[in-house]
């Protein structure tokens, strides 16, 4: 493995802590806030309730964190590489939701993390080509 494909995978770590924490505080600021409804009459009050809610923010920082880390991975590595490692996305936010936000953690879920994180292990395996 080249030094700049190490270098992405450690770049994807923040990459995905930030994004998937940036998730976990999305979804506590629209616990708060309740349906996101695009009627008429509800669309501007709960735009307003999202523009203000602090949870939502951190969310968005969160995201943006996450974006930034991402530009630095696949500025080293085929996209094409890079991308199926946003599939352990899936098992950080279901061990997150689990911890952080008490939502179930069904045996089909946890088969279904475990089918994700072995499918990135086998695009690790075929490596990262030339950009």
């Amino acid at each position: 493995m080249s030094k700049e494909t190490l270098t992405a995978l450690l770049w994807l770590i923040p990459a995905l802590l930030f994004s998937t924490t940036g998730e976990l505080f999305l979804k506590r600021g629209m616990n708060e806030v309740g349906t996101l409804d695009f009627t008429s009459s509800a669309l501007i009050p709960t735009l307003i309730k999202v523009a203000t809610n602090w949870n939502i923010w951190i969310g968005f920082v969160g995201f943006f964190g996450g974006s930034v880390f991402w530009l630095s991975v696949i500025s080293r590595v085929p996209l094409s590489f890079a991308y199926p490692f946003l599939g352990l996305g899936y098992v950080i936010i279901a061990i997150e939701s689990w911890l952080f936000l008490s939502e179930g953690f069904h045996p089909l879920r946890f088969i279904g993390t475990i089918v994700v994180a072995l499918g990135v292990v086998m695009v690790s395996l075929g490596g990262a080509e030339a950009k």
